[in-house]
């Protein structure tokens, strides 16, 4: 009777994808090694200020289907499961349900829990018997890479668009870059939507070898952009929009917005115009300190 394979279980606390925990996963499945769980808790996003149930359920929701769907792309399969609000009682449950070998914990390395502010990696390397590894939301190499800009993408019905993508692309090939792409809420387009959209450019980016994460459904623009810029480290800014009269956020003054909010560059990439769609620097490229649109 042959061996069953080792369950694998990620667990994501912040955002959807990443290339690191792409790698790893595929590592363990190679040869079909391996079974894979996502589990995420319904826990608030860092770049967000969502207070209703409904939506943070949702945004967990859209964390683990992104990351199914991204794994996917690379032929690995996944389960996947929402989880209690609370991280430690959320990783509880998923070990208790999917009983695996081993732990990857995908999330920031400063990240915190309860009164105390225990370090909920270290909490889970203490409390289980299976091997626990912190799959780290930020490439920990970055701090100290001067040479890597960190640039915040800010798209939802253009973020697998080829003009975009070619975009970060061409920028990546000429400096390192690492990207956080968030997805504010953009007119009727459906939280499914989203997922599938942005699986599809986090998923081009990791076959260009690019570092990316994601995170879906945040608040409205200007609130979602204010939100990261106060909780990733950034370099610039890179918006995405349909041209012109299509994009509502051009209409309702983004760009202008997101001018006042902060000091870093500001770039507008159109998408849906070909060859004639073209990046705009909204300020002028300062250098780096240390670390709806319809739209």
């Amino acid at each position: 009777m042959s061996e069953a394979p080792p369950r694998v279980l990620a667990f994501l606390n912040e955002v959807a994808g990443g290339r690191r925990l792409l790698e790893t996963l595929a590592e363990r499945t190679a040869n079909g090694r391996a079974s894979i769980a996502v589990a995420a808790p319904q826990n608030q996003p860092v770049a967000g200020q969502i207070v209703d149930q409904d939506e943070v359920r949702e945004a967990a929701q859209s964390r683990v289907e992104v990351t199914q769907a991204v794994l996917a792309e690379f032929g690995v399969d996944a389960v996947g499961v929402v989880m209690d609000p609370d991280p430690p009682l959320a990783l509880d449950d998923a070990v208790r349900a999917f009983s695996p070998d081993e732990i990857l914990i995908s999330c920031l390395a400063e990240t915190r829990f309860g009164l105390l502010r225990r370090d909920l990696v270290e909490w889970a390397t203490n409390r289980y018997e299976v091997p626990v590894v912190h799959i780290p939301v930020r490439i920990e190499d970055d701090a100290v890479r001067w040479d890597v800009t960190h640039t915040l993408v800010v798209a939802t019905q253009t973020v697998d668009s080829d003009d975009l993508l070619e975009r970060l692309k061409s920028r990546a090939a000429e400096r390192p870059h690492r990207y956080t792409i968030i997805s504010p809420r953009s007119g009727q387009v459906t939280r499914e939507e989203v997922c599938d959209r942005l699986a599809r450019a986090l998923a081009t980016l990791y076959k260009a070898e690019i570092d990316a994460t994601g995170q879906p459904m945040s608040p409205e623009p200007a609130a979602a952009i204010e939100n990261a810029i106060g909780h990733y480290r950034i370099d610039e800014i890179l918006i995405s929009t349909f041209a012109g009269e299509q994009s509502k956020w051009l209409q309702e003054g983004l760009i202008g917005k997101v001018k006042e909010m902060t000091d870093k560059p500001v770039e507008h990439v159109e998408a849906g115009r070909g060859s004639e769609a073209a990046a705009r620097t909204e300020t002028p490229v300062i250098s780096h300190q240390s670390s709806g649109e319809r739209a």
